[in-house]
């Protein structure tokens, strides 16, 4: 197996439109690519790859009730693939974009496989780093996601060369920029008028919750 191409962006000003799109052809492809967002980096493909799913669940030893979210670049483009209520969505504008995951029930635009047969949910996530952000723009399509956690130690993958020694041989490219924070998005689960907090982590929750 080959190395995964490294694209070297710098974290300030607008991403290379040419290194995004170098990224995006690998994701085309049905490849497994590596990236920052707001919160840790992350593993993610496209939302039909099939195979690269399954490579992303073997990367990280998840169990098969374990979700991957969605990355879309806008609130309008979420509301495709999860359902929002009221509260759901006055709390999506409280916390998008940033590094929050909000979990709510999934359209029938998000296949089966990716959901739970008992409980249809999706995370969603819009994210305010720019790199991320501009790959879910041109991919055109959801970008699935999942924190680059190693399995063996649980520690959160923060730069492209913790990426490259924790899942080098699992994906296809990894984009190359400065540190990410430590910790891993907030996931807040919305059911009807009901607000659950399933983890703390990046994103702050004092006043958030209170819609």
């Amino acid at each position: 197996m080959s190395s995964p191409l490294r694209l070297v962006i710098d974290r300030w000003g607008p991403p290379s439109p040419r290194k995004i799109e170098a990224a995006v052809e690998v994701l085309h492809r049905g490849g497994v690519a590596a990236y920052p967002t707001d919160s840790i980096y992350a593993l993610g493909c496209a939302i039909e790859a099939r195979e690269a799913i399954e490579r992303i669940y073997r990367a990280k030893g998840m169990k098969k009730n374990q979700r991957l979210a969605l990355i879309c670049p806008d609130l309008s483009t979420a509301s495709e693939f999860g359902l929002f209520s009221q509260t759901a969505f006055r709390l999506a504008q409280r916390i998008f974009p940033g590094p929050y995951t909000l979990v709510v029930p999934a359209t029938r635009s998000v296949p089966r496989t990716l959901t739970d047969a008992r409980r249809r949910t999706v995370g969603i996530r819009v994210t305010s780093h720019p790199i991320a952000q501009a790959l879910a723009q041109a991919l055109g399509r959801p970008l699935l996601t999942s924190s680059a956690i190693a399995p063996a130690t649980g520690e959160p993958c923060r730069d492209a060369d913790e990426i490259l020694e924790v899942f080098g041989k699992h994906i296809d490219v990894v984009i190359d920029t400065e540190q990410t924070p430590a910790a891993p998005s907030t996931v807040i689960e919305v059911d009807g008028d009901t607000i659950t907090l399933i983890r703390e982590g990046q994103g702050a929750i004092e006043g958030v919750l209170d819609v």
